[in-house]
């Protein structure tokens, strides 16, 4: 194999029916509601931190309690999907919520920075897993030639979670003031769980019995190759909400950093949509072709104009993510060892909220020193071109496997 890359679907799969015969399967339309519910924290809750810090902190004050967040979820997301794995997923996911919303509730408490990043950590370690939860799932709901489909159809569908979460967001911090973020955070968690975890093949799924390994699926070469891939993204899509965030408060208004965030992540539905919809894009398409793209996407955002055209900037740089993803995912269930499917996805929610975490710290200090917005934007393009990078050197790039 020359290049990591998606096989193209069957034919049923490449009409525009594809994605409604997916949502038409017996609890297939249940299971991805909920989990997009549950993971709307995913969109949320990085900008209620930020908001509700900035109220008493400095900006890279608050870029830490955001990677305090995605930190927690980086550890918790492998553990609690371990478990699943080996075990069941509805405990681990009542147990996940439990331990993210006593985290939430401690951080809205207001007891100093130390105690308000632990509080952070501590809702983001008990973050359900709804995405390697939801992803083992599809093979059991849905025929062979549909599961593709399912996968585009969650990453594209995914993007939701971060138009609606900043969304919700804005609005709960104007009824409820700078707490109401972490609130409404923690209610659609838990409405999430509930809904997911009641559903009846979420109830039947078991994890598939194999010779178990420290290592887990890490101990697949490739894997590795495209967690490493998505800790880069990752870091370019989490300095982009904190330069976002600059941006919003030089054009005088915090609230606007929702909208641009807003704005990337409608970027993504569409591109996810148009990869449903044109097959041949599927056929074509490689992670390091993909990478490629994505930063791409993300250079015209140093030119920091007015608002509306930064608005449709933002909607561009978010075009190729979805696709990107899918290719991902698509990549990870081919190569994780047998027995180990939830806690590859779970990898790659980690690698991804690690670079986040990176990203957002790192670019507060870096606005924070040099106080110029355009600077904040240059990080995500570096990143996500240097992702390409171990591609290039891998032994699957030289044609062994």
């Amino acid at each position: 194999m020359s290049e990591i890359s998606t096989t193209p679907p069957d034919s049923s799969t490449q009409s525009g029916t594809g994605a409604l015969a997916v949502l038409r399967a017996p609890q297939t339309a249940r299971v991805l509601v909920a989990a997009l519910l549950g993971r709307l924290p995913q969109g949320s809750a990085p900008l209620a931190l930020l908001i509700f810090a900035r109220e008493t902190m400095t900006l890279a004050a608050a870029g830490l309690l955001v990677a305090a967040y995605t930190a927690g979820m980086a550890v918790g997301q492998p553990l609690l999907a371990r478990i699943a794995d080996r075990w069941r997923q509805p405990p681990v996911m009542w147990g996940g919520v439990a331990i993210s919303t006593v985290g939430f509730a401690l951080a809205a408490a207001q007891f100093g920075l130390p105690v308000t990043l632990l509080a952070a950590a501590l809702a983001g370690l008990g973050a359900p897993p709804f995405e390697a939860g939801l992803r083992v799932l599809w093979r059991d709901l849905l025929p062979e030639h549909q599961v593709h489909t399912a996968y585009t159809l969650d990453t594209a569908t995914q993007e939701i979670i971060f138009v609606a979460g900043p969304v919700v967001t804005l609005a709960a911090t104007q009824v409820a003031g700078p707490t109401g973020g972490l609130a409404a955070a923690a209610l659609f968690q838990a409405l999430g769980t509930a809904l997911f975890a009641t559903a009846p093949v979420v109830r039947r799924w078991r994890g598939e019995p194999a010779v178990r390994h420290w290592a887990g699926p890490l101990r697949a070469s490739r894997l590795r190759l495209i967690l490493v891939a998505l800790l880069l993204v990752g870091s370019g899509v989490g300095s982009v909400a904190v330069a976002a965030t600059s941006y919003a408060e030089a054009a005088g208004a915090r609230s606007l950093a929702g909208w641009l965030l807003a704005a990337q992540a409608g970027g993504a539905l569409i591109g996810g949509l148009l990869y449903i919809r044109f097959s041949g894009l599927r056929s074509r398409n490689t992670l390091p072709r993909a990478l490629g793209v994505y930063a791409l996407g993300f250079l015209p955002l140093v030119l920091t104009p007015a608002l509306p055209g930064m608005l449709a900037l933002m909607v561009v740089s978010g075009l190729a993510l979805s696709p990107l993803l899918t290719v991902a995912f698509v990549s990870i269930d081919e190569v994780a060892p047998a027995g180990t499917v939830a806690e590859g996805f779970a990898w790659a929610a980690t690698a991804f909220s690690v670079g986040s975490a990176i990203g957002s710290a790192v670019n507060g200090v870096l606005l924070d020193t040099t106080g110029h917005v355009f600077v904040g934007f240059l990080l995500a393009p570096v990143a996500v071109a240097l992702a390409c990078v171990p591609f290039l050197f891998s032994p699957a790039r030289r044609g062994s496997s």
